[in-house]
């Protein structure tokens, strides 16, 4: 055992949050006087100290080079410490930990230089650190290889971070083991000494014997353990699942030494925490982080776990000062510096003098004189943080609250056919086009063990793809070589494409929570089938007979896209996301700019870091069809997806997100061809989004459908040949979808004129208001009543947008109707005027008679 003992480091650092959004809207955050808010008050004073966590770090590490340091100046990693750094003192931070995952590519000498710049700032500032290894830091990361049969001398991470830089820490005390990956630190925070251990991928169980020598050389310690594994979250993204490696570390050094009382860990991407109870009855809190997966590699994000030791409390907060350090035109809605999920932010209860009372009786809280840490770093980030506008996406109102786009060349919409089993020779249909989908016999597909209910239709999809449905695959396995697929014809418009001026090709994929590396690695969604090697591309170890360009899923759960460029003998070009979490709607667009020469790739709408460059269209093979479903490699059909495929659309160029399947119909996009006000219309047109219902109300009611090519018509009926006078009147038109509407646009309309009391026609002396069509019903639309009396409302009989009836999902096509006039049949109230006024008659006569004389009956 390598020691080194120094003098306590008074230094110290708080923690931090606030909110990343939801999938469907980002808000922005930024500063306000409250959040810049002073001193806390005397009442919120306590003994604190931040334990900042860095978390896997390794595609800063590999893209600082290539992309971060070109496009911003700078990397996160390097931001992160150089924050660190600078506000140790005011956040009270005595120690760093970072769970590993330091680099992407161990072979890589340039992610070693910039993981070591980055962790010089700490060594420079004096702020102690832990660092350890994790599967990408190693050169053999597999699980029956453990860390004392590596061959040291060969390791990158040894010449990078060697044992002398552990015990040149300015902590308390610090040694390594004999290999040098694993090493602990004593260090100080309120008057109280902590020990962290550091446990390198794959402890061997020697290293893990050393450990528990150490704990036991230090037997009043508190404990922090860190490792790259330990607890892994659901497919939730919420649930901590134990593992296997985490169970060994738990059974020979967790569970039997109660000084243990935190475990960190990496490696499994998202964020959430659980207590767990040891051998003698306490709990150990147990905390994942883990934000490789998220924009930008992980944003910057680290976190903050202040220590309580007043109040009994662990709090951590998820912070990016690289979000904060970015300039601002740069940002993008998933810039948030602070992050408030319920895994990401929280507050754990420890009662640290009693859960320390049975190995330190002594522990006692420090000078209450620090204010809450957490709200100190959310007033730093956020003071003077202007971020980008919110996303403003919202969600589908119905199945035509999508963009149109020209240059579609097919848009297979799941949606078109019935829920239930997609059988051999059914197909999904291309609603732009004639390239249809067919799904293949089983022995067209080359499978023996698919069945018919492989393949099915069902109503769930990305709660932003108005399509509302996905094609979902199911008991996909290599080595049974069992997959289904579906088909274009291999002659339509968008099987011959090469995309010269580039292409959008977008799709919603969910890989199947019953994924496993064995059945379903390197398995395909999306394939233009055909052989490379009959099309130019040079031998290539690797995939040389596999199709020219292909969606599919790596053995890491990566979204990878590769494709075949104009230039066949450049070979092939590549995008990858980070891992995927199965059980997912995700959104996947690949946008290929043939002037910058680059093939995007976006998830969910943020663009991954590895994308492709020196590319531009596409070779292809002729007469050969896409593929849904499976991969295709070796002039045959293979590898089917584990997972559901939803609607997808291919463009002829490079389109935006305000064109992807994700936005909305612009539904203020109406328009209304002015009838006029010189008579009375027979119709109302205009132009508005295909599959939008439009709705009339005022002096014109009525409901139609807009037209595939962007036309509506609603036609009126009324009384117009028997006017005499015409008034102008005021009519809306506005456009819906489902529960989404537009603006309404106002018109004006001629209208027959109400008749005034006394014109020919009138019935005579009957009661004023007794015969007017309009008296007691102002929600008819009378032109020359108030509309205020019907509440501003379209009038009676009249479907509002979004609500039920007509309208809302479904329009009742059929003729408007001209508000009620005088000039314009007598509805209810006339005919009981009319049927009053006969019998007044009838009786005044009947009494007029009665008053003549009376004669006999032969004089009469």
């Amino acid at each position: 055992m390598t020691a080194h003992r120094s003098r306590r480091r008074s230094a110290a650092l708080g923690a931090t949050a606030l909110a990343v959004a939801a999938a469907v809207g980002l808000p922005t955050l930024s500063s306000s006087p409250t959040a810049a808010a002073a001193a806390a008050p005397d009442a919120d004073l306590a003994s604190r100290f931040t334990l900042a966590v860095l978390p896997d770090t390794q595609f800063y590490s590999r893209y600082s080079a290539s992309q971060f340091v070109p496009r911003y100046g700078d990397d996160p990693f390097h931001v992160q410490t150089q924050w660190l750094a600078e506000h140790a003192d005011d956040l009270h931070i005595p120690f760093v930990t970072h769970v590993g995952d330091v680099v992407d590519q161990v072979g890589q000498p340039g992610e070693w230089q910039a993981a070591d710049r980055a962790m010089s700032v700490l060594d420079d500032a004096g702020l102690p650190y832990s660092v350890t290894t994790g599967n990408h830091d190693v050169r053999n990361s597999a699980d029956t290889v453990f860390d004392t049969s590596y061959d040291l001398a060969a390791e990158p991470y040894l010449q990078t971070f060697p044992a002398s830089r552990a015990t040149g820490q300015p902590t308390v005390e610090s040694g390594t083991d004999r290999t040098g990956l694993s090493q602990f630190h004593v260090f100080e925070a309120e008057g109280q000494r902590f020990l962290s251990l550091a446990l390198p991928w794959r402890a061997s169980d020697e290293t893990l014997a050393w450990a528990d020598q150490v704990i036991a050389a230090h037997p009043t310690l508190p404990t922090i353990l860190t490792s790259h594994e330990v607890i892994n979250i659901a497919t939730d993204g919420l649930t901590p699942v134990d593992t296997a490696y985490g169970e060994r570390l738990w059974e020979q050094l967790i569970a039997p030494n109660d000084q243990v009382f935190l475990t960190l860990n990496g490696h499994f991407h998202g964020s959430t925490w659980k207590n767990r109870t040891n051998d003698a009855g306490h709990a150990v809190t147990q905390v994942l982080i883990d934000h490789q997966m998220d924009y930008e590699g992980g944003d910057g994000y680290l976190g903050l776990l202040e220590f309580d030791l007043t109040n009994g409390t662990l709090a951590m907060q998820t912070a990016s000062p690289w979000v904060t350090w970015k300039p601002t035109e740069t940002l993008t809605s998933y810039d948030q510096p602070l992050l408030d999920g319920d895994h990401q932010r929280y507050i754990v209860p420890v009662d640290f003098r009693t859960r320390f009372a049975g190995f330190a009786p002594d522990f006692r809280a420090g000078s209450a004189d620090e204010p809450p840490l957490n709200e100190r770093a959310r007033a730093m980030l956020l003071d003077g943080f202007e971020g980008a506008p919110p996303t403003t996406t919202e969600l589908p109102g119905g199945r035509a609250d999508h963009t149109d786009v020209d240059g579609t060349l097919a848009w297979w919409r799941p949606g078109e056919q019935e829920a239930g089993v997609l059988a051999p020779g059914a197909t999904v249909d291309d609603v732009v086009g004639d390239a249809d989908l067919t799904r293949l016999t089983h022995a067209e597909s080359g499978s023996p063990t698919a069945q018919d209910g492989d393949v099915t239709v069902v109503d769930d999809a990305h709660p932003l793809s108005s399509d509302g449905a996905g094609l979902c695959f199911a008991n996909a396995d290599k080595a049974a070589k069992r997959f289904s697929a579906l088909t274009s014809p291999g002659d339509t418009a968008v099987d011959r494409a090469t995309f010269p001026d580039g292409y959008t090709i977008e799709t919603f994929l969910e890989v199947d929570p019953s994924w496993t590396d064995g059945a379903n690695s390197w398995s395909k969604a999306i394939v233009r089938s055909g052989n490379r090697s009959q099309i130019g591309v040079p031998q290539t170890r690797w995939d040389w007979t596999a199709s020219p360009a292909a969606l599919g899923i790596s053995n890491l759960k990566e979204f990878q896209w590769t494709e075949v460029t104009a230039d066949a003998s450049k070979g092939d070009r590549t995008a990858w996301s980070g891992e995927i979490i199965p059980g997912r709607w995700l959104h996947v667009a690949l946008v290929n700019d043939v002037d910058a020469r680059t093939t995007t790739m976006y998830v969910d709408g943020a663009p991954v870091l590895r994308n492709a460059t020196d590319t531009g269209g596409q070779t292809v093979q002729d007469g050969m069809p896409w593929l849904f479903g499976s991969d295709w490699v070796d002039d045959a059909a293979t590898n089917g997806w584990n997972g559901c495929i939803g609607e997808t659309r291919v463009v002829d160029h490079p389109i935006g997100a305000d064109s992807w399947l994700t936005a909305r119909a612009d539904l203020d996009a109406l328009t209304v061809d002015e009838p006029g006000t010189d008579a009375v219309p027979t119709a109302v047109t205009g132009s508005g989004h295909p599959g939008a219902t439009v709705t009339l109300s005022g002096a014109v009611r009525g409901t139609t459908e807009v037209a595939a090519d962007g036309r509506w018509t609603v036609a009126l009926t009324g009384t117009a040949a028997r006017a005499r006078a015409l008034e102008t009147a005021a009519a809306q038109a506005v456009q819906s979808i489902g529960t989404r509407s537009g603006a309404a646009v106002d018109f004006a309309v001629a209208v027959p004129a109400a008749e005034e009391p006394g014109e020919p026609g009138d019935p005579g002396d009957q009661d004023p208001g007794a015969g007017d069509p309009g008296a007691g019903d102002p929600g008819v639309g009378d032109p020359g009543a108030d509309d205020e009396g019907a509440g501003a409302q379209p009038g009676a009989g009249t479907p509002t947008p979004g609500a039920e009836g007509p309208g809302a999902d479904g329009p009742q096509d059929g003729p408007g109707e001209l508000a009620f006039t005088g000039a314009d049949g007598l509805g209810l109230a006339g005919v009981a005027a009319l049927l009053l006024l006969t019998l007044g008659t009838a009786v005044l006569v009947r009494r007029r008679l009665g008053a003549l004389p009376h004669l006999p009956r032969t004089d009469r």
